[in-house]
């Protein structure tokens, strides 16, 4: 057997097995990151008024109202994520927040993307931003509740 033939027989193997793998990533993924945001939502929620001060610290604009919505998206996102529901639609406002978390309370980090990328992936919310992206862009995967009650849309291709 001449090498590029043998190559092209082991990338299929591993393109098989990567899609083997792809439903477990992504319900790992799912369920620890989700339940992270459920997590850090709630504790947002919980203590509202220390949340809404330090956003008040940060110069947003209505700190209490944005802390309570903050808190509501990571919370309720969370849970969504963690179920695979609403898995392409769910992670665009915890992008959002996450966005916002970068601008405001990680600014120095996000300023530094190119200069010192370190201190931008460090950011508290660099995972939680990488996670809902991930899910974003590949879908909750088969093993989750979009894929039992919408098979052929969230199934992956």
């Amino acid at each position: 057997m001449n090498p590029a033939s043998l190559y092209h027989k082991l990338i299929g193997l591993l393109a098989t097995l990567a899609g083997w793998l792809r439903p477990l990533f992504l319900l790992i993924i799912r369920l620890y990151w989700g339940w992270s945001f459920f997590q850090t939502g709630k504790g947002k929620l919980m203590h509202l008024d220390r949340t809404a001060d330090f956003f008040a610290s940060l110069h947003i604009p209505a700190p209490k109202l944005n802390a309570l919505a903050a808190g509501t998206t990571e919370c309720v996102g969370g849970l969504l994520l963690l179920l695979g529901l609403g898995g392409r639609v769910v992670p665009v406002p915890l992008i959002f927040c996450l966005v916002v978390a970068y601008l405001t309370a990680e600014s120095d980090a996000l300023h530094a993307i190119f200069s010192d990328p370190d201190k931008f992936t460090g950011a508290d919310p660099f995972l939680f931003l990488f996670a809902a992206v991930i899910v974003f862009i590949f879908g909750p995967g088969r093993l989750s509740l979009d894929a039992l009650f919408f098979k052929k849309a969230a199934a992956d291709k």
